[in-house]
């Protein structure tokens, strides 16, 4: 039976499937967010989301309806879900943060944006609409803290789903010959930066592909 550490608790959905196929599972949050009070002045006519986690936090603003009129462009197909399911009209989704700066730089240049982000968001984005010379601005709406811990069993997988995570688990753990499972570009980059290589990165960036990889691997891997 192989042996999986995920640095983020799974869904009973995804533990099961890798249960179904004999893939045994170690789970801790490596990563956890905080709400960030915070007020809405100064909001362009776009509104950016890299993250649930920043459409999570707005949803706690009183005054977040009076946002519903802007149009939204988002990373990921579940932010994208939750803010049409709070009835956000979102013009562009794409799975990585460069891709959506492409979008914006080309297509909608002229327009100006609120960007929500958290305390360690990457540059990809604002740097790409800097460089366009595009007019935004950003509210930092929630926190993310790392939260290591060693981990003593023996995997021989590990589960990645965010830059800060790989930052987290490196604090108080080495990796040696386990193969990393990532969700994204990003977080492979973390590693690949840590002279990290035996890395697989889901097809798309979501938890579901994540775990579809990881039974992929180790089928193949004890055929």
């Amino acid at each position: 039976m192989s042996s999986i550490l995920s640095t983020k608790k799974l869904s009973e959905n995804n533990k099961q499937k890798l249960l179904d196929h004999s893939i045994s599972l170690v789970e801790e949050n490596f990563i956890e967010t905080k709400n960030k009070e915070f007020k809405l002045v100064n909001i362009n006519e776009n509104l950016i989301f890299t993250s649930q986690n920043a459409v999570l936090s707005l949803l706690q603003n009183p005054n977040w309806e009076s946002l519903k009129s802007k149009a939204v462009f988002c990373v990921g197909l579940k932010t994208k879900e939750l803010l049409t399911e709070k009835g956000f009209n979102v013009v562009a989704f794409t799975g990585y943060a460069a891709d959506l700066g492409e979008i914006i730089s080309l297509i909608y240049s002229k327009e100006s944006y609120t960007f929500f982000t958290g305390n360690l968001r990457r540059d990809i984005l604002p740097n790409k609409l800097q460089e366009n010379e595009i007019t935004f601005n950003e509210i930092e709406v929630y926190e993310t803290n790392l939260t290591s811990k060693e981990i003593t069993s023996k995997n021989d997988g590990i589960l990645f789903f965010s830059p800060s995570a790989v930052e987290s688990y490196l604090k108080l753990n080495n990796i040696k010959d386990e193969v990393c499972f990532c969700i994204g570009e990003s977080t492979s980059e973390a590693l690949e930066a840590k002279n990290i290589h035996k890395i697989i990165i889901a097809e798309k960036p979501t938890v579901e592909n994540v775990i579809n990889e990881v039974i992929e691997h180790y089928i193949q891997y004890h055929d």
